[in-house]
């Protein structure tokens, strides 16, 4: 069975399972290669509306792989300073990989993500997880730095500069109950629910403009970068005008409301 499963569960979504069951989907490169190539080519179909990813088995991602890390491509020849620039790039363009999706990606957190794992969780816009999702930034206890991936970029940002430096500092775990009461996860549903609680909120987000979508999306990352609110509001405003102006979709929903029925968004 390949390391990355691609599905189509409903119409218009896509599902991308890491798929290493037994080794709790570890992070070893012959899982995150072909997992980057499955994010690119998914973000190049124009079928898709939204993207779901999640791990196989009992767990979503369980970090660096320290048993087996796998075959790192376009080593030959190099030495090991070398080589290890050349892996963490490897790994951090998985990151950029889930960012660049031009459809939002939504994580089906359904069990641990360590280290690694609760980067790439991170990575994605929205994140759902089960009861038994456990999040920790593992590196501190391997006695490297818990800072890898964007984790420390990317968790402030989800839930504020203090905890974030509380959980990467001492890497405890965090259950699926402080996830969602801290902001790390947007909701917690039963194990048996999390799919269909994905692709209910990715058929929803489907439904509406694909540009308004993509937009909303890139905006919200861009905003994380801001300079200043008044810097920020211009690229939004630009991007408002942008739809209103090319698309018929203001008018269309208009018209939906005064007939009672959903919007039609040709775009």
């Amino acid at each position: 069975m390949p390391f990355v499963l691609i599905d189509k569960p409903r119409p218009h979504l896509t599902l991308i399972t890491l798929n290493r069951p037994e080794r709790m989907n570890a992070m070893a490169f012959d899982v995150m290669v072909p997992f980057r190539e499955a994010l690119e080519r998914v973000s190049l179909d124009n079928d898709t509306r939204a993207v779901v990813v999640t791990g196989a088995g009992r767990g979503f991602c369980s970090g660096a792989d320290l048993e087996n890390p796998g075959d790192i491509p376009g080593i030959d020849g190099l030495t090991l300073p070398t080589i290890a620039l050349r892996s963490m790039e490897l790994l951090d363009d998985v990151i950029r990989a889930m960012r660049r999706v031009h459809q939002p990606v939504i994580a089906a957190v359904n069990g641990p993500a360590i280290g690694g794992g609760l980067c790439l969780s991170l990575a994605a816009d929205i994140r759902l997880g089960s009861d038994t999702a456990l999040f920790r930034a593992a590196g501190i206890n391997n006695g490297l730095t818990a800072s890898e991936l964007g984790l420390s970029y990317l968790l402030p940002r989800a839930i504020g500069a203090s905890r974030a430096f509380e959980l990467m500092l001492s890497g405890r775990d965090v259950d699926a109950a402080e996830a969602e009461r801290i902001g790390l996860l947007s909701r917690v549903v039963p194990g048996d629910k999390l799919l269909d609680s994905c692709y209910d909120l990715a058929e929803r987000i489907a439904g509406f403009s694909r540009p308004g979508v993509e937009l909303t999306k890139r905006m919200l990352w861009s905003s994380l970068d801001a300079a200043s609110l008044d810097a920020h509001m211009g690229q939004e405003g630009l991007a408002q005008l942008y739809v209103r102006l090319t698309t018929q979709n203001f008018e269309e929903a208009i018209r939906a409301r005064k007939q009672h029925r959903p919007p039609d968004f040709t775009d």
